[in-house]
């Protein structure tokens, strides 16, 4: 079995609201801040147990603030909407990213179920 890709940068393009991630697999992700607040790791986000997930709603504009280094594991992400608990290790941000379209449109799918329009 082959170690999980390891990053290689880490980039905050504030402006745009992207977190790009390269690896050294040869990958490269641009995560949106909205797409990484609506999927944080935290418990707020994932629930204390399976089908507690609880779905974030108007994170358009949400933007990242700081990138916190947690040892060689990966890193915790503050948001300016004040949520700063899930660590992000370099395997959840790697899943993020090459399973990017299949999440996001579940996410979108799941806003729309719950009666929320996306902008």
């Amino acid at each position: 079995m082959s170690a999980s890709p390891r990053p290689t940068g880490i980039t905050l393009h504030s402006a745009s609201r992207i977190l790009e991630v390269a690896f050294d697999s040869g990958e490269t992700f641009r995560l949106p801040c909205e797409y990484l607040r609506t999927h944080s790791p935290s418990a707020e986000v994932q629930g204390h147990g399976p089908g507690q997930r609880v779905l974030q709603v108007g994170k358009q504009q949400v933007n990242i603030v700081e990138i916190v280094p947690v040892g060689h594991y990966g890193v915790l992400l503050r948001f300016d909407d004040g949520h700063d608990t899930g660590i992000f290790s370099w395997a959840v941000l790697h899943e993020l990213g090459a399973h990017q379209a299949r999440n996001w449109q579940a996410y979108l799918d799941a806003l729309r179920s719950a009666g929320h329009a996306h902008d």
